[in-house]
């Protein structure tokens, strides 16, 4: 049986609705209004072999800030109901990605603990594209998903080289998190919880 859900979540600022099937081939479906976030969210899926469908509107007018991040939650909770109780999976994941001249390196725990560590310059705009916001959409995910992301960018020159290594390294280590593991009895832990 696949591991998927369905989420909505709609507030004052935005409406967006996820399909997400994390045992996918790596197809998407991505509007959120926002080009070069859609570009990010597909190179995710399409990286970490998810099919995902993400359709968003917010008030972009304003800024990209709520549209943003409000996705970032929408997915982690999305990502909560997918996992269920944690059994069989491999709980680690990690993933070193070059873009051009850019380097991250991603590692993951989904250990029940929301925790966001954030190394790196991710600051400025690719085309209409504020990239601070970049941090708010991890941090959205992180609280909702309860995991831990460790996001180390490297170095890198092109702003979009270095967003892209990002999301490309993220769709990888939660890949290689998410595997399940015949040998995995219950849950990845000598306490028998996350």
């Amino acid at each position: 049986m696949k591991r998927e859900a369905k989420i909505e979540r709609k507030t004052k600022e935005t409406a967006i609705s996820i399909q997400w099937c994390i045992d996918g081939s790596g197809t998407y479906a991505i509007s959120t209004g926002i080009p070069f976030f859609d570009h990010m969210l597909s190179l995710f899926a399409k990286h970490g072999l998810f099919d995902l469908t993400i359709k968003a509107k917010g008030d972009i007018d304003v800024d990209y800030h709520h549209t943003v991040e409000d996705i970032g939650i929408a997915m982690g909770k999305a990502f909560n109901k997918i996992l269920g109780g944690y059994e069989g999976i491999r709980r680690y994941g990690y993933a070193i990605i070059p873009m051009d001249e850019s380097l991250c390196i991603c590692a993951i725990d989904i250990s029940g603990r929301p925790t966001l560590v954030w190394k790196g310059k991710v600051q400025g705009k690719t085309g209409e594209f504020d990239a601070d916001v970049v941090k708010e959409f991890f941090q959205g995910f992180v609280n909702e998903a309860k995991l831990s992301l460790h996001i180390n960018l490297l170095y890198g020159g092109n702003l979009h080289h270095r967003v892209e290594a990002i999301f490309k390294a993220f769709g990888k280590a939660l890949e290689g998190a998410v595997t399940q593991d015949k040998r995995v009895k219950g849950v990845p832990s000598t306490k028998g919880v996350l």
